[in-house]
């Protein structure tokens, strides 16, 4: 029997709570309530051993089990809280055994509070301090949401199948069993499954015994070492395997549905390799005996770093030689280095509290991208880090951005830091501590932080001790301002009489003034790589005598002056119009690193969205890198001239064509040199960059380029091994024949529904969603959002079509608003709810808009997707200031179209 109010479930009444007046059971309420609306679980039990047994039923989606906690009663309790949702729990299901007396303790009263996510346990004597074990049954459901113990469907021999999987991170082990389901709650596991015979089962640790009965089998795994609840990992399914073993003899497996074994190679190949390199890397080798890494068809994040048994999106795991582009290729390498650096970083040493989540999600990053350079050198992919630095500063130059450790204070705050900042600025900031106190030094002091924090956990003030103790430097005074308050600086250069003035300032897209101060490590060099300054800027502002450097900077061209060495620093930098006009030069004659070419376009558009800088004085800077070559600045200047294409179609259409011919301009000499075929040992950089510069012309509305895509993309539905049609440029294709698709004109979008139904790689699905709405007609671009909600499109994958076209963008958010209920009934408990929201009210640049969208959420919003909506409704106001500032450029006519005409 139950009842519920306000999210309270009585799930279990024991014959002695039965008999309780109405009164008193209020008054044990109010008891009870004490525990309601707190961030954190109370500390008077401590959970040492898990022995967990599940038995997960595939047919009727429901599961089964049990739990024996090893608790330490440190202070003298009638209650035990623990952690447990959406789970139900038999009469009679709980007990509690004191280890001491071997007395068994019955609960008086068991109350799940829904809203908390806590199961109360109320005793009717005091359970005394000592060790003694809670046993717990209770009955779930395998639910289709992504999270918990969930359900995953697959085609086995043309059959539907289930398998099932869990996913914990950050707070949801709880939906699998009652758990002390925070971070800092270390203990060990013993888990035991019973499963249909003929079905791999897995979980963190090895087999220990397994034990056939007919249609069933028990399998028992091996007690794991001490470790946090949202790392715990289960997976039941039919799999095949590709194996291999580090030198050591850790054994390494990647798991694949049947048939898909080959394209697990790459992977396997790269985390064998990982392994290794972390081992030297952090001074301490991999702590389990195995590793397994599983792809899993529906799966909301791109991987998940479970200890010992790491799951994965197909996209992030699986490469298949033939179909895979060069960029899929990246991926897998990147994404598995970053899961398994988690293997150190947030699994032997655990952050404390989601507060330092950071600590966890920005050294993956950072780490990943030096385990990938360190096995593909030709990869550049430190030049390639820039578009991680880009996201961070973009997303942290709003108003409502966060700082990188933001206070948590319920469960349902944590996914919305799963973003930009915690990932993308902690990794730059990382690099930026890395670069000012030496490679060596650094990794010196983090193999001393791991040794000294394995198996435990540690805060983000930890790890500037060990890092402070091995340099000798004051990093915790250096770095408290990079991570406790939101934003970063730009610093203002300008030359007065032989001096450098530096000013610094918040950096916000909005062109507001920010209040922050930052100790800031400036790098600059003068002319040449050769000759270099650096100092830390630890007031508003600064001037230096550096007149040795500046002798000929009013006479030659060649002396620059550049801020920000290779982009090390998470800052911006505005320079005064001499600076500015010699460091144009340098980019034109190719005297700057890719790195700078890069940082001095990224800020000045930055600085021209804020409205510092005009959008003439841009696209003019724009100008100067029709020449260039390298594959990070050219990836970079075709997302800004998209941009540039956005604004400049909402505030000044009549000059939009000839923005679109700048574009075509700018980027005809990579196309040129890079054509449509790849050459016999060309670069992995080329390979990538021939279907950016191919998707951009197309978008641009490059007529060759549509021409030339049409007819490859008929020589490829006539016969989809032609050579005519590479996996690097099938993205290009698909937006390039959409580009002219509409409701009458539709054979291009039919037929590449037909090749999404006909593929079995993900990739190749991945591609066709992402290019189903570029579209420049609303009918067929509702028609493409409608397919995303269809039953043929895995809900993981719905959000990569929702990059419309401008012309989509009302028609867009009509459907949004039509479909919000469906929409957060089927993703309103995980993060891709967020993604939603972003793509669609984003893309809007007028405060119209932005009220409009306002209003509607007012009466239609809910906690997880807050933050997200207001950052969301500040880019549009942002965009609409920008549409504004640039209707009052009285010379951009001019300047856009000499660009658009200059012969070269």
């Amino acid at each position: 029997m139950g009842w519920e109010e306000g999210g309270l479930k009585e799930y279990v009444l024991s014959a002695h709570s039965q008999l309780h007046s109405f009164p008193v059971y209020l008054s044990h309420l109010a008891q009870m309530d004490q525990f309601k609306g707190q961030p954190r679980l109370p500390k008077f039990a401590v959970p040492k051993r898990y022995n967990i047994r599940l038995k997960p039923d595939l047919v009727a989606h429901r599961f089964a089990g049990s739990v024996a906690v090893d608790l330490d009663i440190v202070a003298a309790t009638s209650f035990i809280v623990l952690n447990a949702a959406e789970l139900s729990l038999t009469n009679d299901a709980v007990s509690f055994t004191n280890l001491d007396s071997s007395k068994v303790f019955k609960p008086s009263r068991v109350e799940l509070f829904e809203n908390d996510e806590i199961l109360v346990l109320e005793f009717p004597e005091e359970i005394s301090v000592g060790l003694g074990v809670l046993a717990i049954c209770f009955e779930g459901v395998l639910n289709d949401r992504m999270k918990g113990f969930y359900r995953s469907t697959y085609e086995h021999n043309g059959e539907k199948k289930t398998m099932a999987v869990t996913q914990f991170e950050p707070a949801d082990a709880r939906r699998c069993f009652p758990c002390w389901d925070e971070p800092a709650c270390k203990a060990t596991f013993k888990i035991t499954l019973d499963v249909p015979s003929e079905l791999v089962a897995l979980s963190n640790m090895p087999v220990g015994e397994e034990i056939i009965d007919g249609n069933l089998k028990t399998v028992s795994y091996q007690e794991s070492p001490i470790m946090s609840t949202y790392l715990v990992a289960v997976v039941v399914g039919l799999f095949d395997y590709v194996e291999d073993h580090t030198s050591d003899g850790v054994k390494v497996r990647v798991y694949c549905q049947v048939g898909k074994a080959n394209q697990g190679k790459f992977a396997l190949e790269v985390a064998v390799r990982t392994l290794e390199l972390y081992k030297g890397y952090f001074a301490t080798p991999y702590t389990l005996p195995k590793l397994d890494m599983i792809a899993i068809p529906d799966f909301a994040a791109g991987a998940m770093e479970n200890y010992g048994l790491v799951t994965y999106r197909e996209t992030a795991l699986l490469y298949d030689d033939q179909h895979s582009a060069a960029a899929n290729k990246q991926r897998v390498a990147n994404v598995v280095a970053h899961e398994l650096a988690h293997q150190w970083f947030g699994n032997l040493v655990t952050m404390e509290w989601w507060t330092h989540l950071w600590l966890n999600e920005g050294f993956a990053t950072w780490v990943s991208y030096l385990a990938t350079d360190s096995l593909f050198p030709d990869w550049q992919i430190w030049s390639q880090f820039l578009h991680e630095s880009t996201e961070g500063l973009r997303l942290d130059g709003l108003a409502e951005s966060h700082p990188i450790e933001v206070e948590i204070n319920h469960a349902c705050e944590i996914d919305e830091i799963f973003d930009a900042i915690s990932y993308r600025k902690g990794a730059s900031v990382i690099r930026m501590l890395q670069s000012y106190l030496g490679a060596e030094c650094f990794q010196r002091s983090l193999a001393s932080y791991i040794k000294r924090h394995a198996c435990s956990n540690a805060k983000t003030e930890d790890l500037w001790a060990a890092l402070e103790e091995g340099s000798g430097e004051p990093v915790n005074k250096l770095m408290t301002s990079w991570t406790k308050q939101k934003g970063y600086p730009v610093v203002s250069v300008k030359v007065n009489d032989q001096k450098l003035e530096f000013t610094q300032s918040q950096f916000l897209s909005s062109g507001a003034e920010g209040e922050g101060h930052w100790i800031v490590p400036i790098t600059l060099c003068f002319g040449s790589y050769d000759v270099r300054k650096s100092f830390l800027l630890q007031t508003k502002s600064e001037t230096h005598d550096v007149k040795e450097f500046l002798g000929s900077l009013d006479k030659s061209k060649n002396c620059w002056i550049k801020l920000n060495v290779d982009q090390a620093g998470f800052y911006r930098v505005k320079y005064d119009e001499l600076l500015a006009a010699r460091l144009r030069y340098a980019v034109e004659k190719q005297l700057l690193s890719a790195s700078d070419r890069f940082g001095i376009l990224d800020d000045s558009f930055a600085l021209c969205m804020a409205g510092h800088e005009s959008l003439t004085s841009l696209i003019n800077l724009m100008g100067s890198y029709r020449e260039e070559a390298d594959y990070t600045v050219l990836s970079n200047l075709i997302t800004i001239s998209l941009q540039v294409q956005r604004i400049a179609a909402d505030a000044v259409p009549d000059l939009l064509d000839y923005f679109k011919q700048f574009f075509i301009s700018l980027f005809q000499y990579s196309a040129e040199r890079l054509g449509w075929e790849p050459k016999q040992g060309e670069s992995h950089l080329d390979a990538m960059l021939r279907g950016e510069i191919l998707t951009a012309l197309a978008v641009f509305g490059h007529d060759l380029t549509l021409d030339e895509a049409s007819k490859r993309f008929q020589a490829f539905l006539e016969n989809r091994n032609t050579p005519l049609l590479p996996p690097d440029i099938r993205k290009a294709t698909y937006v390039a024949v959409m580009q002219r698709a509409n409701k009458s004109n539709r054979s291009a979008y039919e037929s590449l529904l037909k090749v999404y139904r006909e593929t079995d790689l993900s990739q190749e699905k991945t591609r066709i969603l992402g290019s189903l709405a570029s579209s420049c007609d609303p009918d067929l671009i509702l028609e493409a959002l409608n397919f995303m909600l269809s039953s043929e499109v895995r809900s993981q994958d719905a959000v990569f079509g929702l990059a419309v076209t401008r012309e989509g963008r009302d028609i867009a958010w009509a459907w949004l608003k039509e479909n919000w209920e469906h929409l957060i009934k089927t993703y309103g408990s995980g993060f891709l709810i967020t993604r939603f929201v972003s793509a669609v009210v984003s893309p809007f640049a007028s405060f119209e808009k932005a009220k409009e969208a306002e209003a509607f959420f007012a009466n239609h919003g809910m906690p997880s997707i807050a933050r997200t909506l207001r950052q969301s409704l500040e880019r549009v106001n942002i965009k609409a200031n920008w549409v504004q500032s640039v209707q009052k450029e009285n010379k951009l006519a001019d300047a856009v179209k000499e660009l658009a005409y200059r012969k070269y």
